[in-house]
């Protein structure tokens, strides 16, 4: 091994244990043990104290101050309002150790239920992944539109839909073939690129895998190490609604680098 593949392989192996710190975090993805979507009659769900309704956008939870239930650190004691944004993380709402986080998802409103002691969570023992090669890091060429583009795209909640922000498209060989993705926003000026290849649904997640790039230099230059694919929150658990990859978002090639479908 060279003196460069070293390098890369340590900097992979810190970056996978901080991937793994994150997902062991006691309300994150791994703690979800509910997915309920509100109506407008206020019900009980689950073993939740309370009711809890969608209403115009929002929800309206009602609570007695002894069921445990706190909206931004005050105890619910009565009948509050949250909003959600559509397509944003939820607004958590307090249930004992527990947090119940109202998500929006288009016109939908749902309770979404994170449990620190979820068998999920419990049962968590790494995220299997392929091994790191130097093969996988290409230079890329990154192509802005004039205007990010808010698209459309499906979930994997059948009929729920998502619109993210396009800003464009990035070019790469792999394999000996040309590729060309459509970029999503990110943090900052990072680039996501949500694709599938012919691993998904084989040796890594069906609904694709996601990889975040830092953003272009100055000549639209970008790195684009595979080895740091990830799977979507959905390759983890049934009760998160994460989107698919943007329509023709498919690298020819199998991928075999990244993390692989969690056992």
């Amino acid at each position: 091994m060279t003196a460069v593949e070293e390098d890369l392989t340590a900097e992979w192996a810190a970056w996978h244990a901080e991937r793994e710190d994150v997902l062991r975090a006691p309300h994150g993805w791994l703690s979800l043990t509910g997915l309920h979507w509100l109506d407008g009659e206020a019900r009980a769900y689950a073993d939740l104290p309370g009711t809890w309704r969608a209403a115009d956008g929002g929800a309206e939870i009602t609570a007695a101050a002894g069921d445990d239930v706190s909206v931004d650190g005050e105890r619910v004691d009565g009948t509050v309002r949250v909003e959600p944004v559509d397509g944003k993380p939820g607004v958590l709402v307090a249930v004992g150790e527990r947090r119940v986080e109202v998500i929006r998802r288009e016109e939908h409103v749902a309770l979404r239920v994170r449990d620190p002691q979820g068998p999920t969570l419990a049962a968590f023992t790494g995220v299997p992944a392929f091994p790191v090669d130097a093969a996988w890091v290409v230079s890329g060429r990154f192509s802005p539109w004039d205007e990010p583009r808010r698209i459309d795209v499906d979930t994997v909640v059948d009929g729920l839909g998502f619109h993210p922000t396009a800003v464009g498209t990035v070019r790469f060989t792999l394999g000996g073939e040309e590729q060309e993705l459509i970029a999503l926003g990110g943090d900052g000026d990072e680039l996501r690129l949500h694709f599938r290849d012919a691993t998904s649904g084989d040796t890594t997640y069906g609904g694709g895998r996601v990889l975040r790039t830092d953003g272009p230099a100055e000549d639209g230059s970008v790195r684009i190490d595979l080895n740091r694919t990830l799977n979507l929150p959905c390759s983890f658990t049934a009760f998160a609604t994460c989107p698919l990859p943007p329509a023709g978002n498919v690298v020819t090639v199998p991928v075999e680098a990244g993390e692989k479908t969690p056992v």
